[in-house]
């Protein structure tokens, strides 16, 4: 067998669906292979843009997607995106074809050391130096992305290990994992942390995508009820429980977090998103209980009071079966009663803050129609700066399929995420809110949606440039103009609408659908509409905090 032949019948016994990838060298012939294994094969516009389609369709199937890339510029091109799986804990393995080892140093074409490169932002980068080993190397990425904490692994396969021929008797095949191994917590510490909440007045729970990735949302939702908890989630989380539950208290999240009195962290890194578990985002008072999979997490920006490192589902199951009546929903009454009270006038009060039929329209009446008229199971993507603010404290999810820039924060990742939604969810409806520059950046990625038929909806909240515009604060680059990015696709082939009046969103969207084509809504914003602390990176994430 040839050595892409090999790297192909790996893939498809590790359970490979799909591989995003575009046409260069030496991996010509492995993609060719893995379409005869019966691999989908979605070729994009960018490397980049690659990558981020296969978070995405790691996130929605929860298990380990596949992108590839040529040599030199064509693997350092999928950088951005796999740094951004990185950050998320997604386990994408990234495949990048690579010069022929006989040539190393001298130096060859497109030589660059791109297992080093991929190193600080991989959980393994390897290089595989013999043919008959191709099997053994691709167990390890897999293994490695998703067999403890989920991340990005990626493989280095020189041309000459690809398009060498051995004899199949000395292939040394590897047997893929069948099931995750779920850890649990330590019986003690789980006693402890039941303990902690019996004593508690005015707990909540806040978690992350560690419960998509141990498929524990049925464990969350029963932990919740039976404890009586209110919950929130971090952006990458939403959807777990629906966010119309009656523990559900998106508008009084602020509150929440500086009153309580006990935290039950779970499955969600201390970081930037949660205000790093530290006053003055949450009460310096509250007893901590953090769960997570990587015992490195427990305690890395506030120490807790109870720290359990293991499976998130299994811990919560184990915190379900041992309660002994120490969970008790009438002790939080007052506490929820209060905090249903605060989330009703929030709502109330923003619901009025909008004048409903100006032009150019606000992004919150945009996100409004989106929000009104979306059904409950869509994959709902978000990108952008001011969109993506104003989207976050409008639009609900009600399952697990939100997906957004994460906490890499980078942009340009809507259109691919949305792409890599579709193929891995074929039925699916799949829209995409972005700004005008997020859509940008990846913009010909329309192009590989309209060639594979994938009808993914991008709607575009066109405000004319990135961020919204200050009169007393002009930014050099800001303006990018109200491209007509209709009249763009529209010539590929996609369905087109150019929206100005509120009320014909609701139109614009049914007749996409209708269409069963990719589509492109460009719809006019305010220029001058600004999420509050939207004015920098900072500000703004200071405003997702507080909101």
């Amino acid at each position: 067998m040839m050595g892409y032949e090999i790297l192909a019948k790996s893939l498809h016994e590790h359970d490979v669906d799909a591989i995003f990838y575009l046409l260069a060298g030496p991996m010509v012939s492995c993609a060719n292979q893995c379409a005869a294994e019966g691999i989908s094969v979605i070729d994009v516009r960018h490397e980049q843009a690659a990558a981020m389609m296969a978070i995405a369709h790691a996130r929605l199937l929860r298990k380990p997607a596949v992108c590839m890339a040529g040599s030199g510029p064509g693997t350092t091109n999928l950088i951005t995106g796999i740094a951004t799986a990185w950050a998320d804990g997604s386990p994408v393995i990234a495949i990048g074809g690579s010069s022929s080892m006989s040539q190393l140093g001298m130096p060859a074409f497109q030589e660059v050391d791109q297992v080093a490169l991929f190193e600080p932002i991989t959980r393994s980068s390897e290089r595989c130096y013999e043919t008959r080993r191709i099997p053994e190397y691709v167990d390890r990425a897999f293994r490695s992305a998703f067999g403890f904490h989920p991340g990005p692994a990626f493989l280095d396969m020189p041309a000459d290990v690809l398009y060498n021929d051995i004899p199949e008797e000395e292939i040394c095949w590897a047997e893929p994992p069948r099931q995750r191994l779920r850890s649990y917590g330590d019986p003690a510490a789980i006693d402890d942390a039941l303990n902690v909440l019996a004593d508690a007045r005015r707990p909540v729970l806040i978690s992350g995508s560690g419960v998509l990735w141990s498929q524990a949302e049925h464990a969350l939702r029963a932990f919740v009820e039976q404890a009586g908890i209110p919950f929130w989630t971090t952006p990458q989380g939403r959807g777990v429980i629906p966010e119309d539950h009656p523990l559900s208290f998106l508008a009084a999240r602020s509150t929440a977090f500086k009153e309580c009195d006990a935290i039950v962290q779970v499955g969600t890194r201390q970081n930037y998103l949660v205000g790093f578990m530290r006053s003055p985002r949450w009460s310096t008072e509250a007893k901590l209980i953090q769960m997570d999979i990587d015992p490195e997490e427990i305690g890395r920006n506030r120490h807790p009071t109870v720290g359990i490192a293991g499976d998130a589902k299994a811990i919560l199951e184990q915190l379900t079966a041992a309660d002994g009546d120490r969970l008790e929903p009438s002790r939080y009454a007052e506490w929820v009663s209060r905090l249903r009270a605060l989330n009703e006038d929030k709502l109330d009060k923003a619901s009025h803050e909008v004048q409903a039929d100006q032009k150019p329209m606000h992004p919150i009446r945009l996100c409004q129609e989106i929000r009104d008229w979306l059904p409950r199971d869509a994959v709902l993507v978000v990108d952008g700066h001011e969109i993506l603010s104003y989207a976050r404290q409008t639009i609900p999810f009600y399952s697990p399929q939100s997906l957004n820039s994460g906490p890499f924060g980078c942009m340009g990742v809507g259109l691919p995420l949305g792409i890599g939604a579709q193929v891995a969810l074929p039925g699916a409806l799949v829209v995409v809110l972005h700004g005008d520059g997020s859509f940008g950046l990846n913009a010909m990625e329309m192009d590989t949606a309209i060639r594979h038929n994938l009808p993914v909806i991008c709607i575009i909240s066109n405000n004319g440039g990135w961020t919204a515009e200050q009169s007393n604060r002009p930014r050099v680059g800001r303006h990018l103009g109200f491209t007509r990015y209709d009249l763009m696709f529209d010539q590929l082939g996609a369905f087109t609408r150019y929206v100005e009046d509120p009320g014909d969103i609701k139109e614009a969207l049914e007749a996409a659908v209708a269409s069963k084509k990719p589509a492109v809504i460009n719809v006019i914003t305010d220029p001058y509409a600004m999420a509050p602390g939207s004015a920098s990176t900072s500000e703004a994430t200071t405003y997702y905090l507080n909101t």
